[in-house]
Formats: structure tokens, C-alpha cells, sequence
């Protein structure tokens, strides 16, 4: 059980200047959370143009003191870089994951990846359409996991321990044609569990990074 943040900046021309102005202090406090395995993942997102548009965090905290925590802790949250946050309860799928990128490999200068935020449908048939496929999903994603296709994936929760509702995934696909064609065929698209979906490039920054749960 954990979190998943994902904050938006402003689109005024003074956004990107305040982004760079706490980026260092950003940088210490997610170091610090890696290291101590309190944040699993944090990527930048941008647009489709290359411009920084937020951040995606998952934290891997038992609780929503754990989430407000990092939320006080963090310089994009209360510098003004973020200027809309949401929160979502976020089990991570255990899957056998590649290692993240680890202090002192590069950071790459173009997104590598790709972030997948899609939303369930709400009408009543919406948990038994995802229950219906999840094994056919989790054959599908598990080779992708093994073979470094997917970073990280997970369910979001209506709730703690609550029912999956949504899906956010990273995978090494540089923008929206590619990361499009990679989800053509997977069963939460062919089988309508899938009803919003926003895409977001992104690329990794080395940290001291835990193991996700299920990698070896």
C-alpha cells in the first residue's frame, strides 16, 4: 500500500523558473526519501513540446501521515511549483522489475519513458470488466517487467486497501505513438477496462532507489 502524487506546475512564463529555482532542495528531499525506501519512484512529466508539466510521485508509506509528510517536506509543494495536486491510494504490482537508475548512471537529456494514468469506467459493470481480464493483464505485463518494457505499474485504489479503480504505469516508450501502440493490445484496452487515459514522457533521475516489490 502507498501513494501516487501527481502534481501539476503552472503554465504561467514564470513556472519553469520557480521549477529550477527549488530543484535543488526538490532533489535533496527525494534523494533522502529513496534512500530510505519512503519514495519508490519520482519522474518528471513534460509535454509533448519537451516543456516540464509536473511530477509523478510514488510513495510506499502505510499511511496518509506518510503522504503528508513528504507533501510538507517537499519545495514543489510548498514553493509554488505545484499548482494542483492530486493524491491516489496505489498498491504497486509485484512484478519482476528491472533495477531503477542508481547515483551515478547518466540522466538521459530527452524523455525515455512514458507515465500512464488511466482511469476505469464508473458505470456499475466497471470492477467486473477489470476482474474479468487482470490475469490475462498480468500475463501480459509480467514479461514486460522481465524484460525492462515496464518500470512500474500498479492499481490505483478508491481507498486503503479499497477496490482498483485505475491503472499508473511507466514504460520505456519515448512518446505517446509508441506508448499508444504498446497499449493497443493489452486486455484492460481490448476489454474496455481502460475509459480515460493521459499520457505524459518522462526520464528517469538516478537515485538511491529500493527494489520495487517482486524484482529480484
Amino acid at each position: 500500500m502507498g501513494y501516487a502524487i501527481l502534481a501539476f506546475d503552472g503554465d504561467d512564463e514564470a513556472a519553469l523558473s520557480r521549477r529550477m529555482t527549488a530543484r535543488d532542495r526538490h532533489l535533496d528531499v527525494i534523494t533522502s526519501w529513496a534512500a530510505d525506501g519512503r519514495l519508490a519512484l519520482g519522474v518528471p512529466l513534460f509535454t509533448a513540446a519537451g516543456r516540464p508539466a509536473g511530477s509523478l510521485m510514488v510513495l510506499d508509506v502505510p499511511d496518509q501521515a506518510g503522504l503528508d509528510a513528504y507533501l510538507a517536506a517537499e519545495p514543489f509543494n510548498h514553493e509554488g511549483v505545484w499548482q494542483r495536486v492530486a493524491t491516489y491510494p496505489f498498491r504497486i504490482a509485484p512484478l519482476p522489475y528491472r533495477p531503477l537508475p542508481q547515483p551515478g548512471a547518466p540522466t538521459a537529456s530527452a524523455p525515455t519513458h512514458t507515465v500512464i494514468l488511466a482511469l476505469d469506467g464508473r458505470d456499475a459493470d466497471a470492477e467486473l470488466r477489470r476482474l474479468a481480464v487482470r490475469g490475462a493483464h498480468m500475463e501480459r505485463v509480467r514479461p514486460a517487467a522481465e524484460d525492462g518494457t515496464l518500470a512500474l505499474g500498479g492499481a490505483i485504489l478508491d481507498g486503503p486497501d479499497g477496490r482498483m479503480i485505475g491503472s499508473i504505469a511507466v514504460i520505456a516508450r519515448p512518446d505517446e505513438a509508441s506508448a499508444r501502440a504498446w497499449m493497443a493490445d493489452d486486455p484492460y484496452v481490448t476489454g474496455g477496462v481502460w475509459q480515460e487515459i493521459t499520457l505524459y514522457p518522462t526520464r528517469f533521475a538516478p537515485l538511491p532507489y529500493r527494489p520495487l516489490p517482486g524484482a529480484a
